[in-house]
């Protein structure tokens, strides 16, 4: 009989930066819906014992999720790819009207070796939307900085009311194998 478990790569270190970001940040809500360039850093939110982790239907659930969290007085993030804030732009204006924190981690889609043309025309719009509706954007260029990007945007979101995405792009991630 094949063994029927699925095989999970090793978190890259720029997810354990987030995890640690995170931590820091004394986030204890993650709200996700489910994607290949997050997987990792899902699996260790999952693992982690001082965080509860939600999985969504769909993205725009999330804020109305971290709303509530933080009216309960938990900070929270919610981590999707580029294509989900397309679902969002509408929910986004809630937390900015309402002035409360939002921090999300995005993945990136529809650039450096996408081999699914569907995924192009939100990728090149995600940053706009985003910019548009009042969140502050900021991309990660290299590894490195990924944890100290999600960490200052944290610090932004919480300490200022505001609302802030961190994109990893699609070149850290790896290209995509189908």
């Amino acid at each position: 009989m094949a063994n029927s478990q699925k095989h999970t790569p090793e978190p890259e270190p720029w997810q354990r930066d987030i995890l640690a970001a995170f931590s820091e940040a004394q986030i204890r809500q993650i709200a996700f819906v489910p994607d290949a360039g997050l997987t990792g850093l899902i699996d260790l939110c999952e693992a982690e014992n001082s965080l509860d982790t939600t999985v969504l239907t769909t993205e725009e659930e999330g804020i109305g999720l971290l709303a509530g969290a933080w009216l309960g007085g938990q900070r929270g993030a919610l981590l999707m790819q580029s294509s989900g804030i397309g679902n969002c732009i509408n929910t986004l204006g809630l937390a900015r009207v309402c002035q409360f924190p939002l921090l999300i981690v995005t993945t990136m889609r529809g650039e450096w070796h996408e081999f699914n043309p569907w995924q192009v025309p939100m990728a090149q719009a995600t940053q706009p939307a985003l910019e548009a509706m009042g969140t502050i954007v900021h991309r990660a260029e290299e590894p490195g900085s990924v944890g100290a990007l999600v960490a200052s945007g944290a610090t932004m979101a919480f300490e200022g009311c505001l609302q802030i995405a961190v994109l990893i792009p699609q070149r850290l991630i790896g290209r995509k194998n189908w």
